[in-house]
């Protein structure tokens, strides 16, 4: 085969549009480009390497003939469309929450499980995680494997961009108004801005107490290493920053680990690049280093004072690119090299 047909399904929206750039950039053996997107969207056009694609209709649009569609358009979109799509004959790779907890649904990083990729033939869905839980599980990897771990405790510094492009610009215009002096902007009543601030509320509130982001990452890390007895606590805190999610996270391992040894094991790690000085700049920002990379970070990697199999360190990556964009992709070269297609 020459090339593959593929469909990006809210080709509009910030994450669709960072696949359309990533296809292009990996060079992924594309025939045909499909921009499809809502009814709202019908008369714009979207970028893939050197052309305009005129945007699609979701709602008339037919998957027959579409080997991969990429999904990036909420999970009551992927709910009723996914289906169809797969249903059609295309294989799904979706990046909203609503298949990511079904039982016959494979829910992928490629650089921690890529083996589950062979449970998605009953369904032809493939679940994209969430975003702080890709980055959060491809730097636990090594330490799940060659140590095994008790315990994840992990705060999340959470960039606007993952709230999307309305987030983006209220940012930006609530904090030109707090500069001029105006104060704390009226639609922030209810959920605080995040400009000059830090927001512990993402997504709605549970049972417990947990947003259901934080739940998210429970749940995901869980079914993404394989063990649902993992103890895992999570805090989700939108901040004042456009693109890349930062995470603090603390580890009780089950034997003690030498901050050299830790090291060795983030540097072999696939997809880990380690910034750790104990010094000024010694460490990733999502700013400077995560915003546009394919890596995810990690640094200031120290032992726990407080816990004698502890393990405490910073984990940075684009929330946007890494953390959807471009899984999504390396899931479909995953199946391409595999011959799943």
């Amino acid at each position: 085969m020459n090339g593959y047909n593929v469909a990006v399904v809210g080709a509009t929206g910030l994450v669709g549009e960072t696949i359309a750039q990533i296809l292009a950039q990996r060079e992924f053996p594309v025939d045909q480009f499909h921009a499809v997107a809502s009814e709202r969207s019908i008369g714009k056009t979207v970028e893939f390497g050197e052309r305009q694609v005129a945007v699609q209709a979701l709602n008339d649009f037919d998957f027959s003939g579409v080997h991969f569609a990429l999904f990036s358009a909420g999970a009551g979109t992927a709910a009723e469309h996914a289906p169809r799509a797969a249903g059609q004959g295309a294989i799904v790779i979706d990046n909203s929450s609503a298949f990511r907890y079904d039982d016959d649904v494979p829910l992928v990083v490629p650089e921690v499980n890529p083996s589950a990729l062979a449970e998605c033939r009953e369904r032809g869905i493939v679940a994209n995680p969430n975003c702080s839980t890709i980055q959060l599980v491809v730097a636990l990897k090594p330490l799940h494997d060659a140590i095994g771990i008790e315990r994840i405790g992990v705060a999340t510094y959470q960039a606007v961009s993952g709230a999307g492009r309305r987030a983006m610009a209220d940012l930006v215009r609530h904090t030109a108004e707090m500069m001029a002096g105006k104060g704390r902007p009226e639609e922030a009543a209810e959920t605080p801005s995040a400009a000059f601030n830090a927001v512990p509320h993402i997504d709605d509130f549970q049972a417990n107490g947990y947003t259901k982001e934080e739940m998210k990452i429970v749940w995901e890390t869980r079914k993404i290493l394989g063990d649902e007895a993992l103890r895992v606590s999570a805090t989700a805190v939108r901040v004042p920053v456009f693109y890349g999610h930062s995470e603090a996270v603390s580890v009780e391992l089950k034997r003690k680990v030498a901050v050299e040894e830790a090291l060795g094991l983030f540097r072999a790690a696939r997809g880990v690049v380690v910034m750790s000085q104990d010094q000024a700049g010694g460490y990733p920002t999502p700013g400077i280093d995560a915003t546009r990379s394919d890596a995810v970070f990690v640094g200031r990697v120290r032992e726990d004072i407080s816990h004698d199999k502890g393990l405490n360190f910073w984990v940075v990556a684009d929330n946007v690119r890494k953390g959807a964009a471009l899984n999504a992709v390396q899931i479909a070269e995953l199946m391409i090299r595999d011959n799943a297609v």
